[in-house]
């Protein structure tokens, strides 16, 4: 059984966010088992703090406490509080088969709701397992302007590698990691791009296929065969 976990980060929580739209349509459309939703700027994870690196530091000291046994270490109110806000993050993204990120671009990378939820999953010892091997992730991102190859600001983009980078680093297999992208959505709003409004329309129309085909899970299958 299919264990969605699907977060949303745009500041925008309004139906014009394109990334909330395409994300849900990606949800509804291919969830069919357990489902877990959270709206990362409806309810922002807090950013770590003192308690959370020393509680860190203090499992890498041991060796790296299992996630189990981590609650064994806690020694302050602070401590216990940290932890009790950590560890159900932790376990959503272990029970999770498919993780279902909706993002836009800030400023050239991630939200800060985003980098706040990844800060806090990454406790010491929290993917030692090789518990995301087989996880699915999908990443759902819109952008104003555009950043491919023969852009302007083409490599500006930092949101894409960095996730890469992050969730390979923590086993997630290449070939388990998808990015869907519309870019352009300024030029509705924007005069100066607004030439560039066909373009934007055709990227959108991509990434909508691609979210209505299960685009990612069908990669996934053909590479699991």
């Amino acid at each position: 059984m299919t264990t969605v976990l699907h977060l949303d980060c745009s500041a925008n929580r309004s139906a014009e966010s394109v990334t909330r739209q395409l994300s849900r349509q990606f949800a509804d459309r291919w969830r069919t088992g357990d489902y877990r939703y959270r709206d990362l700027a409806a309810d922002p994870v807090p950013p770590i703090d003192t308690a959370y690196c020393q509680l860190g530091r203090r499992s890498e000291q041991l060796g790296t406490v299992p996630i189990a046994d981590v609650d064994q270490l806690v020694q302050t109110r602070a401590e216990a509080e940290a932890w009790a806000l950590t560890k159900p993050l932790i376990d959503e993204i272990r029970a999770a088969s498919v993780l279902l990120i909706g993002t836009p671009l800030y400023n050239y990378s991630l939200p800060a709701s985003l980098k706040a939820w990844i800060d806090r999953i990454t406790f010491p010892g929290a993917f030692a397992d090789d518990v995301l091997r087989d996880t699915q992730v999908v990443v759902i991102a819109a952008t104003g302007g555009a950043y491919g190859p023969g852009a302007p600001r083409d490599g500006w983009d930092h949101q894409e590698p960095y996730l890469h980078a992050y969730f390979t680093n923590f086993g997630v297999r290449p070939e388990n990691l998808t990015y869907i992208r519309a870019e352009l959505t300024l030029t509705g709003l924007v005069d100066r791009l607004a030439h560039l409004k066909p373009l934007a329309e055709h990227s959108l129309a991509k990434a909508r296929a691609q979210v209505l085909s299960g685009v990612a899970l069908r990669q996934n299958a053909a590479a699991e065969r």
